[in-house]
């Protein structure tokens, strides 16, 4: 009798947390196909400083299923590794560098789809991550708004 307890307390234990497992995962897989495609830069600032507009005009990030390559005109910025976490508050995504200056680090950072934009803010490597999208000076954190690229209409350029 006991046993039959247990094992059924353990199953409604496991029954309570799968639920949330799969909430959370389907959350994972909404906001990554969110993310996907072509995006522009419309506003930043890095470490308290405004990206100069002649930046904005040039940054562009591509997703393609959980890698993201930052690119300004054609320098590489960061090609990086993803993961998300939208349960935590705000929502968490943690970059593996995989090219660029910081290549071999981790940025932890937060971001906030709205639609087709997307707010990043992201520390330095070994920085905690940030609980705002503020970057102020001396902060070293990285604060980005990016615009969804429209694919053009047939017959444009």
């Amino acid at each position: 009798m006991q046993r039959t307890r247990i094992a059924l307390l353990l199953g409604l234990a496991i029954a309570t947390v799968l639920p949330a497992s799969a909430q959370d995962q389907d959350r994972v897989k909404r906001d990554l196909a969110q993310l996907q495609g072509e995006w522009s830069m419309v506003s930043g600032s890095a470490d308290g400083s405004p990206v100069p507009d002649s930046m904005l005009a040039e940054a562009k990030r591509v997703c393609k299923g959980d890698e993201t390559t930052v690119m300004i005109g054609q320098q590489l910025i960061m090609k990086a590794k993803f993961t998300l976490d939208p349960s935590k508050q705000p929502k968490a995504i943690d970059y593996q560098v995989i090219d660029g200056a910081t290549k071999g680090q981790t940025h932890l950072g937060i971001y906030e789809l709205n639609g087709d934009s997307v707010k990043f803010c992201f520390g330095a490597p070994g920085a905690p991550r940030p609980t705002d999208f503020a970057s102020k000076p001396g902060d070293q954190r990285t604060s980005t708004v990016w615009k969804r690229q429209k694919p053009a209409e047939p017959g444009q350029k």
